[in-house]
């Protein structure tokens, strides 16, 4: 599937400026001038180093009126004065001259930073003719809305700013410095964008510790479909600053997870969390599996040695909540509080297979319910217990004190109305966990607490695995404390 790319060229006189770190660019995208004068404030209050002015954005935008005072000294942020035309998926719909002349006043103004897209640079730097002020860099930008351009396309001999749109490329605009790239692209806030899949810049300085990125930089991920949800990047990129490892943790939106690995393939991509729906196809991608993980059938974590092979582990399955489902049950000290209860397990992924296995180790008598009878089915026969549809669920009731899990992604945000089960089936169990950690309280746990039903959240079993697989990639003991801390007042 081809990708939306956008690549500029800084051009040599900005080259002579060393940078010692990958700019932080902020697009002021205001309607008005004021409104857009207030955004650059607010984009040098957060931290970032430039601000793009979008022209293009502006309503009746008079360049002699709007300019002087856009770019009136002292700024709070230097600028750089984009004025995008519709053919390159900008707002402005004119001839080029009128747009070239308002560029040529912002260098007048003392913008430091001018884009012109490359299709019309030559005609550009001709009416230029050597007026260029020496303090104004020119950037040349090509936005490709069709593919991908190759390596070849993108050798250079002045910085550039290659950035992929949307979300599959949203790692390119975090994994910038990593490369070299001249600058980034990171908003106010969500509705913000100048392109589709910019990052807040908050996010950029902060959560992902865009000044702490080089080339030295290990690259951890969590890999799924969807994923935009995940509140991995949060708890890792924070445990990481904690103990000094140089390290980022981004999200991949993957479809097909073999393509994904054997093009990721450079030892600096070091390790990945696996989520939905990739755990069962990451046992077969990778060289080695953890016994436990190819018993299950499920790898949540894959780890990439220094010789380039791929291991795989489980740690849902020794970092289940078992322990909380039976909380307000009396328990035998010889014996798991688990043993001869009846455990129905919604979900026959991989977080199912883990928490089936889990049951079932501690004696749990295990039953399997599925959207699709014969993953049920399958799971069931693996772990020895009987298999059920989600319409036979809502009216099997053999006892009373049963415990369900729901390991499927059914009420997970956006979808926060859907329930795997209703209400009234809810009647017969003494205990409900739902893997769903977002929202913190699903429908189906506020229903389950409704009917009288013990509840426990996804955010223990969240929080557990996430520590297994921190030890993981980086050797060292996880900052257990920290993790929690992080999890309960951040996501």
């Amino acid at each position: 599937m081809a990708t939306a790319m956008s690549v500029s060229a800084v051009t040599p006189a900005a080259a002579a400026v060393a940078r010692p770190r990958t700019l932080v660019c902020v697009p002021a995208t205001a309607r008005a001038p004021r409104e857009m004068a207030a955004e650059l404030a607010a984009a040098a209050a957060i931290g970032a180093d430039v601000a793009e002015l979008r022209l293009d954005r502006l309503s009746g935008f008079a360049p002699r009126r709007d300019l002087p005072f856009l770019l009136a000294e002292p700024r709070p942020l230097p600028a750089l004065v984009t004025y995008r035309p519709k053919w390159e998926g900008g707002e402005y719909d004119g001839e080029d001259e009128p747009r070239f002349e308002a560029l040529m006043l912002a260098m007048e103004l003392g913008a430091e930073y001018v884009d012109i897209e490359l299709k019309v640079a030559d005609k550009f730097m001709k009416l230029l003719s050597g007026k260029k002020p020496e303090s104004c860099k020119l950037i040349v930008s090509s936005h490709n809305y069709e593919n991908t351009p190759s390596a070849e396309e993108l050798e250079h001999q002045v910085p550039i700013i290659g950035l992929v749109m949307n979300d599959r490329g949203f790692i390119s605009r975090v994994l910038c410095p990593k490369y070299g790239g001249y600058l980034t692209f990171g908003t106010l806030g969500k509705g913000k964008e100048s392109a589709p899949g910019q990052p807040t810049a908050a996010d950029l300085i902060n959560l992902y510790n865009i000044r702490a990125i080089g080339p030295d930089t290990k690259v951890f991920g969590i890999i799924g479909k969807p994923v935009g949800h995940s509140k991995s990047p949060i708890l890792h990129n924070e445990a990481f600053r904690s103990v000094g490892f140089n390290a980022v943790y981004v999200p991949f939106l993957v479809d097909d997870l073999s393509k994904f690995l054997s093009t990721y393939s450079s030892p600096d991509f070091a390790g990945f969390s696996c989520t939905i729906p990739h755990k069962e196809a990451a046992v077969r991608c990778c060289d080695e599996v953890d016994p436990v993980a190819g018993d299950i059938g499920a790898v949540n974590t894959i780890i990439r040695r220094p010789d380039g092979k791929l291991v795989g582990y489980n740690t849902d399955i020794f970092n289940c909540p078992l322990d909380l489902f039976t909380a307000s049950q009396p328990t035998d000290p010889t014996t798991s509080p688990l043993a001869g209860r009846l455990f129905v397990v919604i979900g026959a992924g991989g977080a199912g297979k883990a928490l089936a296995y889990g049951a079932k180790e501690k004696g749990a008598r295990v039953v399997i319910a599925n959207r699709t009878f014969e993953r049920a089915e399958d799971l069931a026969n693996l772990i020895g217990g009987p298999a059920l549809t989600l319409e036979e669920l809502e009216n099997y009731h053999p006892e009373e004190g049963m415990i369900l899990a729901n390991t499927t992604a059914i009420g997970m945000h956006p979808n926060v109305n859907e329930t795997p089960l209703s209400k009234q089936a809810l009647k017969s169990y003494a205990v409900v966990f739902d893997a769903v950690y977002t929202p913190k309280e699903t429908r189906l746990l506020r229903e389950a607490a409704e009917r009288g039903a013990t509840v426990v959240s996804g955010l223990e079993m969240f929080i557990r695995q996430a520590m297994g697989q921190f030890e993981h990639f980086t050797g060292m003991p996880a900052p257990d404390r920290l993790m929690r801390d992080i999890v309960l007042t951040k996501t």
